[in-house]
């Protein structure tokens, strides 16, 4: 059970303001649910019902502190949404909201990249766009050759449980927004943390779409050559 915590108040009033104020621990539960527990009791949150356990909402039928504080913190973050689960960050450590059931290694939001992104290989210094994440980890995903991610010499220093992504070359920064065409450029695969951020949204979806249905399939791994 975690600790009970207060929120910052000041600026709100009523059940609002209570909600944040008074000392509270919630648990989620597998089902979408949540146990709050307060000095005064533990009670049942649903939020997709907007029903909780307690007097207020059980018998005057009003929306609860409790209810309240469960997606204040939901809103901010704090804990997982219905449906999802917390995980850590296979780069970073740092926790993060995954769905329930989801088996992929996961990324925070600092080190995850969308298809159609603009990174920056830290090794060769060169920029790619981003064009797939294969949901395995580097030790599970195997390039073109049947050789493992995680087996290059060029990736010792990236972590073998970190998810991999696809990504191709694009030679230079075009003069204005989009990029060529991306289907018939070779895809490579890399661990996560070895491509460095550098433009969200970079290249548009249909031009994503087209390289992944290319008739190239074949996946490399980047040489430092």
């Amino acid at each position: 059970m975690r600790r009970m915590t207060t929120l910052p108040a000041e600026g709100f009033a009523g059940r609002t303001r209570r909600a944040r104020a008074e000392a509270m621990a919630i648990r989620p539960l597998r089902d979408g649910r949540y146990v709050v527990e307060t000095t005064g009791g533990t009670y049942v949150v649903d939020v997709e019902t907007g029903t909780c356990t307690c007097p207020d909402s059980a018998i005057r039928r009003a929306r609860c502190k409790h209810l309240r504080r469960v997606a204040i913190e939901i809103n901010e973050r704090l804990i997982p949404a219905p449906g999802e689960r917390t995980s850590a960050c296979a780069v970073c450590g740092r926790r993060t909201f995954v769905p329930m059931f989801d088996s992929a290694p996961t990324l925070c939001e600092r080190h995850a990249h969308a298809p159609g992104d603009l990174v920056r290989d830290r090794e060769t210094k060169s920029l790619l766009v981003v064009v797939r994440a294969t949901g395995k980890r580097a030790d599970e995903s195997a390039t073109g050759g049947g050789r493992l991610v995680a087996d290059y010499e060029s990736n010792e220093n990236y972590g073998r449980h970190e998810p991999v992504f696809e990504a191709v070359y694009v030679d230079s920064l075009p003069l204005s927004g989009g990029v060529e065409d991306l289907a018939g450029r070779t895809r490579y695969r890399f661990p996560a943390s070895r491509l460095r951020p550098v433009e969200s949204d970079f290249a548009d979806a249909e031009s994503v779409r087209h390289a992944t249905a290319s008739d190239r399939p074949e996946t490399r791994q980047a040489s430092l050559v």
